[in-house]
């Protein structure tokens, strides 16, 4: 699940109209004046569409004869998307974001860690290697080092022999992504290859509880990084109305 890549004018509204959304600064089920918007910005009407058609995508806003286009409320939003992970963090919710991750992380990881050691083959420790590889080549580059924890986080649930656990990575992968960038942002992170190292041992030798163990620990470092992180994140930005609604 990749971030939106467009540029220019179109990608300027998407970037702008989403963190205001998702900041808070335009309310659940406001209705936007599109062409005061668009006036507002210098954009054309053609921009401002295509620019609404994806963050409709994202679940942000929704249109309906005879009320207009409005904000959607939080809970049809894609709360797994990279944007709206980047938004929310940006607006002053990364604290609550990067505990929810942590959470969600310490109930499927160390049971995927002890399933993956039971059933993983000779190709899912190849991509384990692979990723711990491209892990230590990494260094200093927080891009290239997120790139290598993914690969590893989704080499793991793929050992596991289970798709519906190997797919869980379109779960994980967004934030755990965030949650890197912002520990390699503010902080010298420790060097991940050692217990990631550890996890992808046990699971070598076959040994379930150490898997399960190793991943507990690893887990336990990254919430300790995200303590760390977490007094250098954006605080929750005061509501404005910059842009109008309709009748605003």
């Amino acid at each position: 699940m990749a971030s939106y890549a467009g540029r220019g004018v179109h990608g300027h509204v998407v970037q702008h109209l989403g963190a205001r959304i998702v900041g808070g600064s335009l309310a659940e089920g406001e209705i936007l004046d599109i062409r005061a918007i668009g006036r507002e910005l210098d954009v054309s009407l053609t921009a401002m569409r295509e620019a609404l058609k994806v963050l409709a995508g994202k679940g942000l806003i929704d249109a309906r004869q005879k009320r207009g286009t409005f904000v959607r409320a939080r809970s049809a939003w894609n709360l797994l998307d990279p944007d709206v992970i980047r938004w929310r963090t940006e607006g002053g919710d990364g604290e609550q974001l990067m505990r929810d991750l942590a959470e969600v992380r310490s109930i499927v990881e160390p049971a995927a860690a002890h399933r993956a050691a039971l059933r993983r083959t000779e190709d899912d420790l190849a991509a384990l290697e692979a990723a711990l590889a491209a892990m230590a080549r990494a260094g200093d580059d927080w891009s290239a080092a997120a790139e290598a924890d993914a690969s590893f986080h989704r080499a793991l649930l793929a050992a596991t022999g289970n798709e519906m656990i190997g797919r869980l990575d379109l779960l994980l992968e967004p934030g755990l992504r965030e949650r890197d960038r912002l520990v390699h942002t503010h902080l010298t992170a420790a060097d991940p290859v050692p217990s990631h190292r550890a996890v992808a041992d046990a699971i070598r030798a076959g040994d379930a509880a150490r898997a399960e163990a190793a991943m507990v620990r690893l887990l336990a470092e990254a919430a300790h990084d995200v303590d760390r992180v977490t007094p250098r994140l954006p605080a929750p930005a005061p509501a404005d109305r910059e842009l109008r609604t309709a009748g605003g």
